[in-house]
């Protein structure tokens, strides 16, 4: 009981001390966007009703709950007008003129027009400085991923925009499936899923590599989906119905909110297809109630700080990732709290007795590929307890946050990750502070 106490002062601790979130995931709704829906007669399209929305009452609730940034998108359905997706832009880029640190904004398009769409992206982005562009999984029918878009990531790759996904209504849609579960409770998470796997099969986002594509809810299912994929792709090559797939290259792209349901265990599944720098801070403002809002936010701070494997990314995850994404900084090494210096841990491993002698073979390996083949990994050196073999700890020095990084992307590293994660009783990984700095970079300079 002590411990859990101690634990809980460090955690509230760490939360007073926190910087100000950045929640990529918020939504604007303006009047002129609501008389349209009307007039066309769809403010039920996606199976509820649109949720009032103020700045006022929005930037409340980020004062109460320690959101410091908020990014704005154009709310589902898309309107079919081009004229209420111009005036929804120049008033989200009002919002981000009158409150320039609480407020930017990714820009909405008049899709399926692409041409009309180009014009609007060049004019977001030159012209009303747009922070990225939304896109919806799908406009009438037109998914991401469809030959006819390829002019259009053309010009985001060009001015290497960031693009935050959002699912829409699927079309053609059997109105019964929305009868019997709502949109945003399954298939808003097939369409997001659908959408970015369309995306993936055409190496859109590896030919495009310039773009960054936020993906919303936690994933969707592409936690499940991307091994899927990886071992249907030979036969659905073989049969012609795809071509040669970039995997790394696609998924690099791929940044992803944890608007929704989030937790420690979700975090997990993610980082199998992903890396820590990937994962964002989203809340779905104003579509869920303020109190529930605050409530997520204060428990993600909670297991962020609580649970030791998560624990050093807790900053990144609430707000330096996006930082870097939505260019508040220049350099991801500009987002490290250690300013781009040295990095040391001394993992702590429990390992079962009975996977002993087949962890230390992935260990050994892991560790000399990494010192032999990564430049920025400066010392991964495994040692085990003499009077308990099955406890190991690893002196891991890493030459900055960036390389680091890079290390967890490495096939050598996800080979370990993926071959002893059964193996493993118990892992931590804190992140420890040199007393000298100086004096380490004193050490590597010595001769032997």
């Amino acid at each position: 009981m002590r411990f859990k106490a101690v634990i809980a002062l460090l955690t509230m601790s760490t939360i007073s001390m926190a910087q100000g979130v950045i929640d990529v995931h918020s939504h604007i709704i303006t009047p002129e966007f609501l008389s349209a829906l009307e007039s066309e007669g769809r403010l039920m399209d996606e199976g509820f009703p649109l949720p009032k929305y103020n700045a006022e009452a929005h930037l409340k609730w980020m004062d109460e709950a320690g959101v410091q940034t908020s990014v704005l998108t154009l709310a589902a359905p898309q309107p079919e007008s081009a004229q209420v997706v111009r005036s929804t832009n120049e008033a989200a880029a009002q919002l981000k003129q009158e409150h320039p640190d609480r407020f930017l904004f990714c820009a909405a398009l008049p899709l399926p027009d692409v041409d009309a769409a180009i014009r609007e992206a060049v004019y977001a982005l030159d012209t009303l400085k747009a922070d990225g562009i939304k896109l919806a999984t799908n406009v009438q029918g037109q998914y991401l991923g469809a030959p006819e878009l390829d002019t259009l990531f053309a010009v985001l790759n060009e001015r290497k925009a960031v693009v935050i996904l959002h699912p829409h209504r699927p079309e053609p849609v059997n109105p019964q499936v929305m009868q019997q579960t709502p949109l945003a409770m399954q298939e808003y998470l097939s369409e997001t899923t659908r959408a970015v796997s369309n995306m993936i099969s055409r190496n859109v986002l590896a030919r495009y590599s310039n773009v960054k594509v936020v993906v919303p809810h936690c994933g969707a299912y592409l936690p499940l989906s991307v091994p899927r994929m990886k071992s249907l792709a030979p036969v659905m090559q073989a049969n012609k119905m795809v071509g040669n797939i970039d995997w790394d290259a696609n998924l690099a792209a791929l940044y992803y909110d944890l608007a929704g349901a989030h937790s420690p265990e979700v975090i997990r599944m993610l980082l199998t297809i992903t890396t820590p720098d990937h994962l964002l801070y989203g809340s779905d403002y104003p579509y869920v109630a303020q109190q529930v809002l605050t409530q997520s936010l204060q428990r993600m701070r909670q297991y962020l700080a609580a649970e030791p494997d998560l624990a050093p990314f807790r900053e990144m995850i609430l707000h330096k990732n996006a930082e870097w994404l939505m260019g508040r900084a220049q350099t991801k090494a500009d987002v490290n709290t250690n300013g781009g210096n040295m990095i040391c841990r001394l993992a702590e491993i429990e390992v079962y007795p009975e996977h002993l002698a087949e962890y230390l073979s992935y260990a050994n390996e892991v560790d000399r590929l990494s010192v032999e083949r990564e430049s920025g990994v400066v010392c991964l050196f495994p040692m085990q307890s003499a009077e308990d073999s099955t406890k190991i700890r690893i002196l891991e020095i890493y030459a900055s946050e960036q390389a680091y990084q890079q290390h967890l992307k490495t096939d050598h590293f996800l080979r370990y990750k993926q071959g002893t994660m059964h193996m493993v009783k118990s892992l931590s990984l804190p992140t420890m502070l040199p007393l000298d700095p100086d004096a380490m970079r004193l050490i590597f300079k010595k001769q032997r």
